[in-house]
């Protein structure tokens, strides 16, 4: 239901139908117009949504300048608060474009994902140790405040894999996931929920990251032997990413778009023809909170042929693509 200022109308679209209530007569007649609206309501509509667009990335702007002024972005109340309705503001419905942004917008926006990786590392660094305090810390995951989007990821992830695998008969033996942290839920959540038989090889640059995460699974004997973690840089590894049949690259690797876009080159050389890339992304106004790849660009997706799409419309904020090496 759309109401404007500029004209005395309730505009309803029920059941393919829009109906113009006439709100300045006394009868209240209305008019409605089968199929496409007429072209003054489209242009009005158009108008308002470009003003509610303008509207969320001002919000945005605004929480990316008290989150700058922060001296810590460890876990707190402030802290959750600022990102919380930094998260709620980019989930709205919009047409935003990040790749189209001018002025203000377009300079803070990488600045604003630096800042959301670097309190995501903080965040899963902190929840890694609390549930690694715990006496069975498998058993405690749910502690994380996001648990259940990594639930909802991880299965729509598994979904489009399952497509590509069941359609090849085969279960994948060995996964790489790059970028895996101190809290690698997503091996997690697959080794267990999903893929039972499978390895995963996660890759991460901070030592003190991998040796959190191996706490949590070392708790397990049955999972710590289908885990596995190398602290180095995915851009050193060369021939053992040959050997896997599914890589899976983190939203924040590669934060800079040139940097995320090598990473990908990288992949692209030393990955096996016909091995599978799932790379989680950003679409519309998530672009603020993660790197964007597009991937209507063959030059970010060279050596690969894209197979599937996800675009989120809830609580999960990552898209999705999922590309085999050509």
């Amino acid at each position: 239901m759309l109401s404007t200022a500029c004209y005395p109308y309730l505009m309803l679209l029920l059941k393919g139908k829009w109906y113009i209530l006439h709100l300045c007569e006394k009868d209240h007649t209305h008019k409605t117009y089968k199929g496409r609206a007429p072209s003054w309501i489209l242009e009005t509509t158009s108008s308002t949504m470009a003003g509610q667009e303008e509207l969320v990335i001002r919000k945005i702007c605004e929480i990316y300048y008290q989150l700058s002024k922060l001296q810590d972005l460890n876990p707190s109340k402030q802290v959750d608060s600022l990102f919380n309705q930094l998260v709620l503001t980019c989930k709205q419905p919009s047409n935003i474009d990040v790749a189209n942004l001018r002025g203000e917008a377009q300079e803070i926006r990488p600045k604003l994902i630096k800042l959301c990786g670097t309190a995501e590392g903080l965040l899963e660094s902190h929840f890694s140790t609390l549930i690694g305090s715990q006496n069975d810390p498998l058993r405690h995951l749910r502690l994380f405040p996001y648990y259940s989007n990594y639930l909802k990821l991880t299965k729509i992830e598994f979904n489009m894999l399952r497509e590509i695998y069941d359609e090849k008969q085969v279960v994948p033996k060995q996964v790489a996931f790059v970028g895996s942290g101190p809290l690698p839920l997503t091996s997690i959540i697959l080794a267990t929920n999903h893929l039972k038989a499978t390895c995963f090889h996660n890759y991460d640059m901070d030592a003190s990251a991998n040796a959190k995460a191996l706490k949590l699974v070392s708790s397990d004997p049955g999972l710590s032997k289908r885990m596995f973690f190398h602290t180095t840089n995915i851009m050193n590894v060369s021939s053992a990413l040959s050997e896997y049949e599914i890589v899976i690259l983190a939203a924040l690797v590669g934060m800079e778009h040139t940097e995320k876009v090598n990473v990908i080159k990288h992949l692209a050389k030393h990955m096996a023809p016909g091995a599978i890339l799932l790379l989680r992304s950003a679409h519309g106004a998530r672009g603020f909170l993660y790197p964007v790849i597009d991937p209507r660009n063959d030059l970010q997706l060279q050596g690969f042929r894209v197979l599937s799409i996800f675009h989120p419309t809830d609580d999960v904020i990552n898209s999705v693509v999922v590309a085999v090496k050509a």
